[in-house]
């Protein structure tokens, strides 16, 4: 009884888990952050974007400035499909992106299959 929520998540409703649409493997629990289930990766943003103008000449190169900007990507611990990419602040802990009423899921999904207890 799994519902897709993005390209690369679903939401199990079961067992309550997100879990990978590519491999299945189950992530962390539907009721909090998926973030919690994935490997991270923090990039250094100007290996993403790279200088427009020499860096040894000058101090503002129009790349991204790491000790105010930090790009984490969050990968799928078991097939390591690339799942979501955030811009934040150093220090600033993941965000909480997606928030669903899982009882209300469970639900309209037996609603819609006709087995409504």
């Amino acid at each position: 009884m799994k519902t897709n929520m993005t390209e690369y998540l679903a939401i199990d409703l079961e067992s309550e888990l997100w879990c990978c649409r590519k491999c299945e493997h189950e992530l962390a629990s539907a009721r909090g952050n998926y973030k919690e289930g994935l490997l991270v990766y923090d990039r250094d943003p100007r290996e993403i974007h790279k200088p427009i103008i020499n860096p040894d000449l000058y101090e503002y190169t129009f790349a991204p400035d790491p000790e105010w900007c930090r790009i984490l990507e969050y990968y799928c611990p078991n097939c390591a499909t690339q799942i979501e990419v955030e811009y934040l602040p150093p220090g600033h802990p993941p965000m909480f992106d997606m928030e669903f009423d899982i009882d209300s899921l469970k639900e309209r999904y037996l609603e819609r299959k006709g087995q409504k207890a």
